[in-house]
């Protein structure tokens, strides 16, 4: 699988999984397993607004493209995000934003 990350600035959150042809965003399963080769489904296919592009299969190969939220605090590797190729089953590693600042006479526990 390629995930490209298409960046907009929210304070929602995403949280993505995979499972073979399954992803799992933000608890919601989305299956492409009966995709075949040269298969794509537009965007509109999806009521989900996390995706940003069709998804399309060459050969083994399924490429979808994620819409990234963008914190306050977003960092480089946010705003610009590589493609992320050959993604592993489980938990996927996005790109994380800088530190929040401590601003002075601010409690923090």
């Amino acid at each position: 699988m390629i995930m490209n990350f298409s960046p907009f600035r929210s304070d929602d959150e995403l949280s993505v999984t995979k499972q073979g042809a399954v992803l799992i965003l933000n608890g919601e399963s989305f299956d492409f397993s009966s995709m075949g080769d040269g298969d794509t489904l537009s965007l509109d296919a999806f009521t989900s607004q996390w995706f940003g592009d069709s998804v399309t299969r060459a050969g083994d190969t399924l490429e979808v493209t994620l819409r990234l939220p963008l914190p306050a605090n977003f960092s480089p590797e946010q705003d610009s995000p590589v493609p992320l190729l050959n993604v592993p089953d489980g938990t996927v590693s996005l790109p994380q934003p800088l530190p929040t600042p401590i601003i002075a006479g601010e409690v923090t526990q």
